[in-house]
């Protein structure tokens, strides 16, 4: 049985519960991205594409410790993912977990003493959280998703698609809640005002999943157990969230559907087996 809430009234069970997973987006989108995934005792932030001030205040608002993130884990190197990371890995003495490619590509000023290396299917324990990189498909110097479990409980993000390959889909089946990308409407893509050669970097295979591929890959692949879909990423000009939460919905069989802004952050939710 698996017991899924907003946490705001819960914060008793929160504080007496070490066999669950608290996430939260505290933005999704091409003006930033940052996912909260932690336990009763420690945290990670995936990517850091909001700045330090902004992180710091929407965690606030969340009731979320800077204290408790233990650690960044770094995607790729678009800016849209790593905007705020020299300032908050400074500021908290964070290690910053990261690819050489990907660093060498990011261009960042980083201290060399925070930088630490992670490989594809090579867990890295933080604390209670267990954090499994793996290889996907996107326009950047070497992309990677992560999966972070902790006593059982497994969250997945799975954002800067360009396809589900066996990477994503065997990674997908094993999540209890996921932050999926679902970046675009094709209609609207088409239609939009976007020049040719952007529309073919975002459908061609190493950009961006759209709604409908987001939705295949939920539909064939959905674990029985998932209780929370965080549909994330959405683009701003091609996409539309109610559109793209009815599409969802009418699928779910039992999952929540959460769509993840691109201009705050989530609730903060419980997931526990």
């Amino acid at each position: 049985m698996f017991i899924n809430m907003p946490i705001y009234d819960k914060q008793i069970y929160f504080l007496c519960n070490s066999m669950a997973l608290f996430i939260s987006s505290l933005n999704t989108g091409s003006n930033g991205n940052c996912f909260y995934i932690g336990n009763s005792e420690e945290a990670i932030l995936v990517d850091a594409g909001l700045s330090c001030k902004e992180t710091e205040t929407r965690m606030q608002r969340l009731s979320l410790c800077m204290s408790k993130v233990k650690a960044v884990f770094i995607s790729h190197e678009h800016s849209d993912h790593i905007r705020g990371l020299p300032m908050l890995a400074k500021k908290y003495q964070l290690p910053i977990y990261i690819t050489q490619h990907t660093l060498t590509a990011s261009k960042q000023q980083l201290p060399q003493n925070l930088i630490k290396p992670f490989f594809a299917y090579s867990p890295i324990n933080i604390g209670g959280l267990s954090v499994t990189a793996f290889p996907k498909k996107h326009d950047a110097a070497e992309p990677h998703s992560f999966t972070i479990g902790c006593n059982g409980v497994k969250v997945g993000v799975f954002t800067d698609i360009g396809g589900h390959c066996d990477h994503v889909i065997n990674n997908f089946k094993n999540c209890h809640a996921a932050f999926l990308e679902a970046n675009y409407d094709e209609e609207m893509l088409d239609k939009g005002r976007y020049p040719y050669f952007l529309k073919n970097r975002i459908r061609g295979g190493n950009g961006h999943l759209s709604n409908q591929q987001a939705l295949d890959l939920f539909c064939a692949h959905k674990p029985v157990f998932m209780s929370h879909l965080f549909l994330s990423h959405l683009s701003k000009d091609n996409n539309c969230p109610d559109l793209v939460h009815n599409l969802f919905k009418s699928h779910a069989n039992g999952t929540e559907i959460i769509v993840a802004s691109r201009l705050q952050e989530t609730a903060v939710y419980y997931i526990s087996a």
